[in-house]
């Protein structure tokens, strides 16, 4: 191979040659752009081309005596030893014969176009090999212009093996110091300082989810997202509806994208400038869905080139208004662990909470907190301790490594941070914008990414139980065992319980978390007289110059996260069940909801969807259901309609949604009704003419089978779903349901609570059980002893989730070809 190949003849085998970067570029623009994947064009600087310069020079002795004298206990010359050894590199020459080919390979990518700029980079020949994760130790160098400035580019970037974090990474990888060379790759300059650049992870990078692509991007260059110093947008992708054709756009996450990093003019000082964005481009998003889907269509050929998951970096050129792949290597962090071996954390009690920020990873951690303004501080941390700041770099690296915990002000979940905490297998929170001035420095805190995708450090050391997991198994019992799923943020990582689909996915969570606004106030904002109240939805809604599609678009990507976390397997959505006095305390909803004695037993489910005061709220739900299922193409999903007292009432019902383009039977649509009321029972072959199944809500049915109000203190004692009034009738609906053909399932904690309880419903042919997803062991391992009894072949044993610390057995699906958390269900199964 000459010391100076074009890209156009490198492919991923010469990656001893040319590094992982260059190799990946080669084999990129070689074979991807043929089908449509644009890849600037450049040509590699080989590591042979590397150690003719370091012998060319007398070097290699000399740098092997240098870092021979390493301190490899404290690293307390690291700094120094560093500094020596990059001083050898750049007060060297290259070469002439060298400079003659750089010169020759330089002149055929310029053309006739002397003012075009490059990007001229580092690829060490072990770096970005899948036992080698950490990128960014070495230098690149952007915008540069003109032959000399790439020689001496070049030459830098050979010096910048000797970087101090990349001699400590050496180090604690293992690889030998002088059996390391560095390749360098020139490339034509991609101006993203004038549009927009980013990253994509075709793997989501928290839970391991296969089938999703994280695309996120700012403005500018795209060393700010790299650094973590601004919050970027992000978009979640669904491969196997993108493969499909449909919108695959499951989710959009607009970010504050506070900076834009651009070129300083020529003969500044710096080399970038750091601007302040402007309020109006902070509200947009950097990326048209059209980008986001030739972005994440690229993302899934690279990833299906390579058989593997992949880090990407992109960028879209200003000049030219095209996008770009500037860089693409293998994921080799969260693509490494078993998605079934979790650890769930939860606090045992809460405290002040001092900041918030973005969750990395899911643990729980406590610890000194140690408020750190620079690399040089590295002496002040001790190993365990908690590390706040504003924002971390590669240089930060041989302090992450001490961490106990890291706390950032800015970043996103693909910064530097971030990535670095999910290779440490550290907790995390970034992005929180007051961290080190919130926390002091030498207090006790706890930092928590347990509870939701947001992070939350609190002031002291709080207690918490950990429960080890192991979800691996063979086969699910022949009684579904479906899952009740709230929050979207979550169902990425629920997707790997055993499970065959969700049973019930409650629409109030997301509409109280996400929307926040009341459906009327947003039909009819016009209508909302109070100024304060119509301020705030202002500020809620920003960017949303038609309300209503605000609770259509956040609805719709709650669900479609959801949806895709289970895909194909069927998640069952239940249609918004408020009761007024609920309803009343959203933002806008006062006005809007009349007040009752007992909001329970009045204006709720079934009979507001056709009432005047709330139809129009309705028709924003189908609406988002019809986004989901149509548009997104993910009719997995199925409704359900819950507090049905009449048949009459289910009728209009679902007529009203067939109106609205939910017709029951189109595209594969079922409506189900919960089977909560006595009427429910005593009619339901009746109401089985009107829904495709039924779903047992064994809290109402108890209420109101036993006339007892649950939320009652004084006669609570009373409510007992064992009691032998409510199985009849809960044994009624299920024999009633069979005989009808209609699909039935129970969804509550009752099944899980009390194992004979759910003995019971297995008795009764029961179709499915739906329990919260920590209750889903318990609720296998008996439907599976109910099945030996049976006579039906045995299965493994499976322990209820139990105690701190102890294992778990669960049944499990392996995953699926197509990369989802769990493969379809056999059959189907509500």
């Amino acid at each position: 191979m000459p010391y100076i190949p074009l890209f156009r003849d490198l492919s991923i085998d010469d990656i001893p040659s040319v590094g992982g970067k260059n190799a990946s570029l080669g084999e990129m623009f070689s074979r991807l752009t043929p089908k449509g994947i644009r890849v600037p064009d450049g040509f590699a600087v080989t590591a042979e081309a590397y150690w003719f310069f370091i012998d060319a020079n007398g070097l290699r002795a000399r740098l092997a005596a240098l870092l021979e004298n390493l301190d490899r206990e404290q690293f307390a010359n690291l700094k120094e030893t560093g500094a020596l050894a990059r001083k050898l590199l750049l007060d060297a020459s290259l070469p002439a014969g060298l400079v003659e080919e750089i010169r020759n390979a330089y002149t055929r990518l310029v053309g006739e176009n002397p003012e075009l700029s490059f990007a001229v980079r580092s690829s060490a020949t072990a770096e970005d090999l899948p036992n080698a994760s950490f990128a960014g130790q070495h230098e690149t160098y952007l915008h540069v212009q003109g032959e000399k400035a790439v020689l001496d580019a070049v030459q830098r970037c050979f010096a910048s093996l000797f970087t101090d974090r990349a001699i400590k990474y050496r180090e604690d990888n293992g690889f030998e110091h002088m059996k390391v060379g560095l390749s360098v790759g020139v490339q034509h300059m991609v101006r993203s300082d004038l549009a927009c650049a980013g990253i994509a992870f075709t793997i989501e990078p928290d839970s391991g989810f296969r089938d999703i692509i994280l695309l996120s991007g700012v403005y500018g260059l795209g060393e700010n997202i790299v650094q973590g110093a601004v919050t970027p947008d992000e978009f979640y992708v669904f491969k196997p509806t993108l493969r499909a054709g449909k919108n695959p756009v499951v989710m959009k996450k607009l970010g504050e994208k506070a900076k834009t990093m651009v070129y300083a003019a020529a003969g500044s000082a710096e080399n970038t400038l750091n601007l302040d964005t402007p309020p109006e481009k902070r509200r947009r998003f950097v990326l048209s869905d059209e980008e986001i889907r030739t972005l994440a269509g690229w993302s899934l050929q690279i990833e299906e080139h390579y058989g593997k998951p992949m880090d990407i970096e992109w960028a879209k050129d200003g000049l030219s208004g095209r996008l770009f792949i500037v860089q693409a290597r293998p994921e080799t962090v969260v693509s490494r662990r078993d998605p079934y071996q979790l650890t769930e954390y939860k606090l045992a009690d809460k405290g002040k909470v001092l900041a918030k920020g973005q969750a990395v990873g899911n643990k729980i951690t406590s610890g000194v907190a140690r408020v750190l303004n620079s690399p040089a501080d590295s002496d002040k941390i001790r190993p365990g301790e908690i590390l706040v700041t504003d924002i971390t770099s590669p240089d930060w690296d041989p302090i992450l490594k001490k961490a106990g915990a890291i706390v950032t002000n800015k970043g996103g979940r693909t910064s530097h941070a971030s990535i670095v905490a999910r290779e440490l297998g550290v907790v995390a929170v970034v992005g929180t914008g007051n961290a080190t001035q919130a926390v002091r420095d030498g207090q006790l805190i706890t930092v928590s990414c347990a509870e939701s995708e947001v992070g939350k450090v609190y002031e002291g050391s709080l207690k918490w139980t950990e429960q080890a997991l192991d979800l691996s198994g063979i086969h699910l019992p022949r009684t579904a065992p479906m899952l009740i799923v709230a929050d979207p943020d979550k169902a990425y990582k629920l997707s790997f319980y055993p499970n065959q689909g969700v049973g019930l996915m409650r629409l109030e969570f997301v509409i109280n978390n996400a929307i926040r606004v009341h459906p009327m106030a947003l039909a009819h904002f016009d209508d909302v007289a109070d100024e304060a109240v119509r301020a705030e939805i202002e500020k809620i809604t920003a960017g949303y110059a038609d309300k209503k599609n605000f609770f259509v678009e956040r609805l719709a990507e709650s669900v479609a996260t959801i949806a895709c976390a289970f895909y194909p397997k069927d998640v069952i959505v239940r249609m918004s069940d408020f009761k007024t006095n609920e309803y009343a305390h959203l933002v806008g909803g006062e006005p809007f909801e009349p007040k009752e004695e007992n909001p329970m037993l009045g204006f709720r489910g079934a009979s507001r969807y056709y009432d005047d005061r709330y139809r129009d709220g309705f028709l924003l739900e189908c609406a988002a259901m019809k986004k989901v299922r149509d548009d997104m193409g993910l009719t997995n999903v199925k409704l359900m309609i819950p507090f049905c007292r009449t048949v009459e009432e289910g009728q209009k019902v679902v007529a009203l949604m067939a109106e609205n383009g939910l017709k029951r039977g189109e595209n594969g649509l079922e409506i189900y009704v919960m089977a909560e009321i006595p009427s429910n029972v005593i009619l339901a072959e009746e109401f089985a003419k009107v829904f495709d199944g039924f779903s047992i809500g064994s809290n109402d049915l108890t209420q109101l089978t036993l006339g007892v109000d649950r939320d009652s203190d004084l006669i609570r004692h009373l409510f007992d779903e064992n009691n032998a009034a409510v199985r009849y009738m809960i044994e009624t609906v299920i024999r009633k349901a069979r005989t009808a053909g209609a699909k039935i399932g129970l969804c509550g904690q009752a099944p899980s609570d009390y194992p004979a309880f759910a003995q019971f419903l297995v008795e009764c042919g029961i179709g499915s059980i739906s329990p919260t997803p920590m209750r889903c062991c318990t609720v296998s391992r008996i439907s599976t002893s109910r099945n030996q009894k049976a006579g039906l072949p045995e299965k493994p044993r499976m322990t209820k989730c139990i105690p701190q610390n102890a294992a778990i057995r669960a049944w499990s699906p392996r995953p699926s070809p197509t990369g989802s958390g769990t493969r379809p269900a056999r059959g189907r199964s509500f």
